[in-house]
């Protein structure tokens, strides 16, 4: 790991070097324009992670626009969703995102899974033809790394075997309770760097016993072990918050380090709990609602309880 700044990145097989810690911005749970502008102006964040999918990315242009930080300072991130697979649709797509996040080139370009369409009769070709066009434009600088996420080991077996470069990372589900071993072995013997998202398990594993244990003796927040031991384990790690606070307790990880003993203990609690049900993206892929469908949801769900909340006070008064 190298220090920037207040930056600590790893260097990706190409050179490339990219944060280790960067602010998620996935839709569950919604999106936030203040937090985001304070992660990177207040913080130091430097990585954000988003996909085309969430429909945040025109969002994030106006947030990286007023908080200040030079696009060059920026590692920007963004995914491909299989139902935009293929040559031309992967091309059009490409160009879509990097016109809402208002730039030339993205930092990381990936597939947002390996999912295809059911309809897709031969579904290895359509992959191999749109990695190659993720190859492309990586030849062309519009991309500096390209990427896959929640690629499991087979997976990554079928892509080594048509691809002219290799992955540069693999993001997946990554915490202590979901510590995929074999895959991120095979991702070190192939230089593959892992990357992990929910890496707090959107809070269900805030308050399990040896979490707490370490927190309280380390004098830190749960939340800050659980990053830490990603960091610890050369991990890149996307946590999400819309809070402010929690936006600033989730960098604070690089005052302490977490002992051999700990890391051991915390190494050991894979039971193979996921938060992210994998298994009905393919639903979602076949019967496709639109980009950011969930971000307009919670603020329909938000609106809706304003209104109800100002009638209440209404007839109580």
């Amino acid at each position: 790991m190298d220090w920037s700044g207040s930056c600590v990145t790893v260097r990706l097989r190409n050179g490339v070097g990219m944060p280790i810690l960067g602010l998620g911005t996935s839709h569950s749970g919604g999106y936030s324009h203040d937090s985001v502008v304070y992660a990177l102006k207040d913080c130091g964040y430097r990585l954000i992670d988003t996909a085309k999918r969430y429909g945040c990315e025109d969002k994030l242009q106006s947030a990286i626009k007023e908080c200040g930080v030079p696009r060059e300072r920026l590692f920007l991130t963004t995914k491909l969703w299989p139902t935009d697979y293929g040559t031309v649709s992967a091309r059009k797509a490409f160009k879509g995102s990097r016109q809402k996040l208002g730039t030339d080139y993205i930092d990381l370009f990936m597939l947002h899974a390996p999912n295809c369409p059911s309809i897709c009769e031969d579904k290895r070709q359509l992959r191999e033809d749109t990695w190659r066009q993720l190859e492309t434009f990586l030849d062309e600088g519009f991309v500096r790394a390209i990427g896959v996420s929640n690629f499991s080991v087979c997976h990554l077996e079928e892509l080594l075997d048509y691809c002219a470069i290799k992955p540069h990372v693999n993001q997946v589900e990554f915490h202590p309770y979901q510590n995929p071993k074999q895959l991120h072995d095979f991702c070190l013997e192939n230089d593959i760097q892992l990357e992990g998202y929910c890496p707090l398990a959107k809070g269900t594993i805030l308050k399990e016993k040896p979490i707490v244990e370490i927190a309280t003796r380390s004098e830190k927040t749960p939340a800050q072990i659980l990053i830490r031991w990603s960091v610890q384990n050369n991990v890149i790690t996307i946590p999400k918050s819309t809070k402010p606070n929690r936006v600033w307790e989730n960098c604070q990880v690089f005052d302490f380090t977490l002992s051999d003993a700990d890391m051991k203990v915390l190494n050991e609690l894979h039971d193979g709990r996921r938060i992210v049900d994998l298994t009905g993206m393919q639903d979602k892929i076949d019967h496709p609602l639109p980009d950011g469908y969930k971000q307009n949801l919670l603020q329909h769900q938000k609106q809706q309880m304003s209104i109800e909340e100002s009638l209440n006070n209404r007839c109580s008064n």
